[in-house]
């Protein structure tokens, strides 16, 4: 089966950039799309310097939502957003006040890649950080969702006035020119001696990342970074058998757990594993049924507006999308935004901004205008309380409604 890449390079332009970004996408375009995937053939995306998240978010929700194996090879730097303190990835525009606005979220690569097949995904990343975030995942370590390998590292600010070079991710597709892709965890491990090489103090200065759900999990907690100069923390072992150095505390069901990607102690017969069976094999209708018993099943056992019942909303809001029915689809996410917010989520909360964005997403594409416009009043309602991150999201709503009203 055929994979797909997808190229990701992001920084913003002028003095808010900390790293040359940009830089190493030629080197990685020059390898063969099948040595980049490792499968036979596959097919390759490159995003350059990208202005506005939803360009982001659109490629790589085409990427995650096409069969086979998909690697992510994402170059950038992450900063806060000052308003809830999340990562984002920043990109063209974005500055330090406008990052909840202009950067692309970290948490929507999560909610993208959880409904992927466990171990069907790898994320690569080479990622430098201002000083703020840099403190901040000493704590709160990146994840990528518990089915998705996620190798490479995290810097600190370079010197001021600097930018800094994408070292390991360069060594990455330097050995890849090669022809031979070895295993990610090998991989991992050339590039990180082969950077080191070239910046010596990365090795006792960066966050090394090596997380694979298919191996034995071995926390090792990263080194609380002093006040100054550098932050430093210990390196990866040498050996190349993968550990998971930033281990990330369990996610609540409601905000980023995957269907795809159950704990590996669960048995064989659990629900999410036959549920992705049936959605890749078009047993839509299936896949639907089974969700809806999960979901009943988590209403009796943990009550209405339980983190198990959102959980399965959302699961089954999903495979409505992929069986086409967007009304159904956006009809489940709007119930699934009044339940986060009558159980007292905060209307910025991702979990909510998720919930009201996937369901305008949907709305727009409902075909029959009749369910548009009833669903229309329910949308704009939560657009005046959950406005989003895109600017005009209720304008937008506003008008689409107008011009549905106006074809009766």
């Amino acid at each position: 089966m055929p994979g797909t890449v997808l190229l990701l390079a992001a920084s913003p332009a002028g003095k808010s950039c900390l790293v040359d970004a940009a830089s190493v996408l030629p080197i990685l375009a020059a390898v063969a799309p099948d040595v980049l995937s490792g499968t036979d053939t596959a097919n390759v995306v490159e995003l350059a310097d990208p202005l506005e998240p939803q360009a982001v978010l659109t490629r790589l929700r085409a990427a995650a939502t096409a069969p086979g194996p998909l690697t992510v090879f994402l170059t950038g730097q992450l900063q806060l957003d000052r308003r809830q303190r999340l990562p984002h990835l920043a990109l063209a525009r974005t500055t330090p006040a406008t990052v909840r606005y202009t950067g692309f979220p970290w948490h929507w690569i999560r909610e993208e890649l959880r409904l992927r097949t466990p171990g069907s995904t790898a994320v690569v990343v080479d990622l430098h950080t201002d000083a703020e975030t840099w403190q901040h995942l000493a704590t709160q370590p990146l994840t990528v969702g518990p089915g998705a390998l996620l190798y490479g590292r995290v810097a600190p600010p370079p010197p001021r006035r600097a930018v800094a070079s994408p070292t390991y991710m360069k060594s990455v597709a330097t050995i890849l020119r090669s022809g031979h892709r070895p295993p990610l965890a090998h991989l991992h491990q050339q590039a990180l001696t082969r950077s080191s090489g070239e910046d010596p103090e990365a090795a006792r200065r960066d966050i090394v990342l090596t997380v694979d759900p298919t191996q034995p999990m071995h926390h090792t907690p990263p080194a609380q970074p002093p006040m100054h100069p550098v932050p430093g923390f210990q390196p990866a072992p040498p050996s190349p058998v993968p550990v998971q150095v930033s281990l990330p505390a369990p996610a609540p069901a409601s905000a980023s757990a995957s269907f795809m990607a159950p704990p590996p102690s669960l048995p064989p017969s659990d629900p999410h594993a036959e549920i992705t069976a049936a959605v890749e094999s078009g047993r839509h209708a299936e896949a639907a049924e089974l969700a809806g018993r999960q979901e009943q099943e988590a209403l009796r056992v943990h009550g209405p507006g339980a983190d198990e019942v959102v959980h399965w909303m959302e699961v089954r809001a999903d495979l409505a999308m992929f069986a086409g029915d967007a009304e159904l689809s956006c009809r489940i996410w709007l119930a699934v935004a009044d339940v986060r917010l009558a159980a007292g989520q905060e209307p910025g909360a991702p979990g909510v901004e998720a919930a009201v964005d996937r369901a305008h997403h949907q709305w727009g594409r409902i075909d029959d205008s009749a369910r548009a416009r009833e669903l229309g009043p329910a949308l704009a309602g939560l657009r005046l309380r959950v406005p989003g991150r895109r600017q005009g999201a209720l304008d937008d709503v506003q008008r689409h409604l107008s011009r549905l009203q106006a074809q009766v």
